[in-house]
């Protein structure tokens, strides 16, 4: 009976594939159901990779319909493993053969194997860009090998070739070294499908066969410690001051990655060339580094001294491994969009801060009619009108434009132009809001400028999410109801729960749309959003002054 010896991490994510069932031999775990369970253990190495590589639960059970929780599932279950799970662990362990036995089996571990068997799911990862060879060469650099750039190892047969590289850059955590736990399948494991690897001698050198002087050992070593120290802090500022679980997410895994990065680096030579004492700049200091005048300074501070620290390590990480100084390039390249993406929710927070109420108006049947209802909305404390209309000429639009900027000009209700970036410049707009299929937002702001307002429309988490890291000052999400004024399918409509969705990760402002009246608002409200786009439960109505009031009033009361 062979026994396999998992790290905690591995083991719950086998105990949690436990809790699925793919049909067929129910007592036996299959692969779909294992890679459900590295996706569930989300903390793990394995579930940062394959969410760099796009793959997520719902792709999973997409592919294999079948999947389904287990009501009551039977922990026995997470100790028999199929003959197709017990091929890929093989298929692990023959990669890894150059590791020291007994093999402890970590997550990134049990994703080679997923890929590497030549299973109907290794082809699935394969296609998504997974590659087998080069996720066990990032195994060896994870652990303190240095891949020797000649030795390339044969693909096992029947397994398809591929030029991907999301297998192998989504190292997150340093190695789990934890107390192992034993796992028992009833069936012997099948021999390997392919031969192992090359020896040691031909794949992998140590990092102690690299020569490098004592004091680049120096930087390398207080780099980190500065690149590790700042990447905790703006994470920390996510985290408890904007509450925003997205861009925490992102910082974490960027901490995490740098972990892994900095992990090939040998800890013995990093720690033997530090000297504290002997640091000629810890004496040396300048006033503004003991002064912080706010919380958002706090986070910026440290953004640009993540990204510095992660130059310097780049640099001198050329002379290491250059493949280890552009991996930091990238860490460096993904600082600079969170540091924008941190700056501009706290930004945005501010601006948008009293901001509840988000009317859409069109340019009704002539201009006196378009500048009565106008005037009735900044009465009535409406905060946003965007106006929006398909069916004007050009001249005509921007003619409505402009006299809605000058009625709204010295009031607190903001001005938006749907989509038209070029016409919200000519009208001054005080911003542009756009669609999924429309421009970009660094397409429109770089129309509008850079102190213009962009929203976008989102009708998915996926794209909420995008358009947090694009830059948007806000979010419009739906629809969520079925309008009166915008045709939607069935299909289309999202209902209250991606609402629920974007509050629980999304802290940048954002407004619920499609079909909202005062019946139903407070569906919306229960799913945590205060900030609601309207149209027709405005315009429509008999009396649109009274009607946005009542409205605003409603928001108000939260």
């Amino acid at each position: 009976m062979m026994r396999y010896q998992f790290t905690p991490a591995a083991a719950r994510a086998v105990a949690a594939a436990a809790g699925w069932t793919s049909g067929g031999d129910y007592d036996d775990l299959h692969p779909p159901e294992l890679l459900l369970g590295l996706l569930n253990e989300a903390e793990s190495r394995a579930a940062e990779m394959l969410a760099r590589g796009g793959v997520a639960l719902d792709d999973v059970r997409q592919r294999w319909p079948m999947l389904r929780p287990l009501t009551s599932p039977q922990n026995g279950r997470a100790g028999r493993f199929s003959p197709a799970v017990c091929d890929m662990l093989a298929n692990a362990e023959a990669r890894l053969a150059d590791f020291p036995r007994p093999l402890v089996l970590t997550t990134e571990h049990v994703l080679l194997g997923l890929v590497a068997a030549g299973h109907e799911l290794s082809r699935w990862l394969i296609e998504r860009g997974f590659d087998a060879d080069a996720l066990a060469d990032e195994i060896y650099r994870l652990y303190g090998y240095q891949v020797a750039a000649e030795a390339v190892d044969s693909e096992p047969a029947g397994l398809e070739q591929s030029g991907g590289e999301a297998g192998l850059q989504g190292g997150t955590a340093a190695p789990e070294h934890e107390s192992t736990a034993e796992l028992k399948p009833p069936l012997a494991r099948p021999k390997p499908n392919h031969a192992p690897a090359k020896s040691t001698e031909a794949i992998v050198k140590r990092w102690s066969d690299v020569p490098l002087e004592p004091a680049a050992w120096r930087v390398l070593d207080a780099a980190a410690n500065r690149a590790r120290e700042a990447a905790r802090v703006v994470e920390d500022y996510a985290r408890f001051v904007l509450n925003d679980r997205h861009l925490m997410s992102c910082l974490k895994e960027l901490r995490h990655c740098l972990a892994a990065a900095l992990g090939r680096l040998p800890a013995d030579e990093l720690l033997a060339a530090r000297d504290t004492l002997a640091d000629v700049g810890t004496a040396v200091s300048c006033e503004s580094e003991m002064s912080r005048p706010d919380l958002a300074n706090v986070a910026t501070a440290n953004a640009k001294r993540l990204q510095e620290a992660l130059r310097t390590l780049e640099e001198f990480g050329k002379t290491v491994d250059p493949a280890l100084a552009a991996e930091l390039e990238q860490l460096r390249y993904r600082g600079y969009t969170l540091e924008r993406a941190i700056a501009n929710t706290a930004a945005s927070l501010r601006r948008l801060n009293a901001a509840r109420l988000y009317v859409i108006v069109d340019g009704r049947a002539n201009r006196d009619g378009f500048e009565h209802l106008v005037k009735l909305l900044v009465q009535g404390g409406v905060d946003v009108i965007q106006l929006r209309d398909k069916r004007l000429l050009d001249t005509e639009l921007l003619e409505r434009a402009r006299r809605l900027r000058e009625l709204t000009r010295g009031s607190s209700t903001l001005f938006i132009m749907n989509d038209r970036a070029d016409l919200a410049r000519l009208a001054q707009a005080d911003g542009v809001h756009i669609g999924q299929d429309e421009l970009t937002v660094s397409e429109a702001r770089s129309i509008v400028g850079a102190g213009a307002l962009v929203g976008v429309s989102t009708h998915t988490i996926e794209q909420a999410r995008q358009a947090v890291l694009d830059g948007a000052n806000y979010l419009g999400v739906g629809p969520v109801f079925a309008s009166r004024t915008k045709a939607f399918g069935n299909e289309a409509l999202v209902g209250v729960e991606l609402l629920r969705a974007v509050h629980a990760e999304i802290t940048l402002p954002a407004f619920a749309i499609g079909g909202i009246h005062r019946e139903n608002l407070p569906q919306v409200l229960a799913a945590g959003f205060d900030r609601i786009a309207v149209s027709a439960a405005v315009t429509a109505a008999a009396d649109p002054h009274q009607a946005a009031r009542e409205l605003r009033m409603l928001l108000q009361k939260l």
